[in-house]
């Protein structure tokens, strides 16, 4: 009989130990952190106890990412909100740019738009390489930087960003801009990072801005 055949033995006859009960007091099994051996009740509970602290982590863990969702949450409510006020383009983009500083501590913050006419250096021209990557976009891109055409969008910071985040802006006419922010640190914005709020705010973005291009 192989050791497998027992332990399927025991999966298909639960009731096999009611019947012996004694054996239960005459089983030893290693220490799982010492050579000694231990009843097996003993190896149950700190079978048990692991498994405890391993769920009190998974917790502790589920815990820190909620509040740090609700924080996220809190900000993106808080650029809305100041985002409703300018009846203008320019307010707009200042109360924009100063959210996102601000609020989410993102140093380097750019955007460009081909629809509509400014003087601005939103309206500035960019290339229809870029136009037709931001309308295959289907999510925000995060990122190492690559040299990216949108990194010059920074000005005399770009050589210095070093992780960047962009996100098309769109209305029910298509793709019409994108927005990009940028930090020095590498890990600040990458690939496998969510991108649920950055949508909601190109989303948000979009939606405004659809008012003045």
């Amino acid at each position: 009989m192989q050791a497998e055949d027992v332990a399927n033995y025991l999966k298909d006859h639960p009731d096999f130990f009611e019947a012996y009960h004694d054996l239960l007091s005459q089983i030893y099994v290693p220490h799982p952190h010492g050579g000694r051996a231990i009843p097996l009740s003993d190896r149950q509970v700190l079978t048990l106890r692991e498994k405890s602290r391993a769920l009190e982590s998974k917790l502790s863990e589920l815990i820190q990412f909620g509040e740090e969702n609700d924080a996220l949450g809190d900000k993106v409510h808080r650029l809305g909100l100041a985002l409703l006020a300018p009846v203008a383009f320019e307010p707009y983009i200042q109360a924009l740019y100063y959210g996102l500083r601000e609020d989410f501590a993102v140093p380097h913050v750019a955007m460009r738009l081909w629809r509509g006419e400014g003087d601005g250096a939103e309206y500035e021209p960019v290339s229809d390489a870029l136009r037709d990557y931001a309308a295959k976009l289907e999510q925000p891109f995060c990122g190492a930087n690559e040299n990216f055409e949108a990194v010059s969008w920074f000005g005399e910071a770009a050589p210095h960003v070093r992780s960047v985040a962009f996100m098309p802006l769109r209305d029910r006419d298509g793709t019409f801009g994108m927005l990009a922010i940028g930090s020095e640190d590498p890990e600040r914005f990458f690939r496998e990072m969510g991108t649920l709020y950055l949508q909601r705010i190109a989303d948000m973005v979009g939606a405004g801005l659809a008012r003045f291009v």
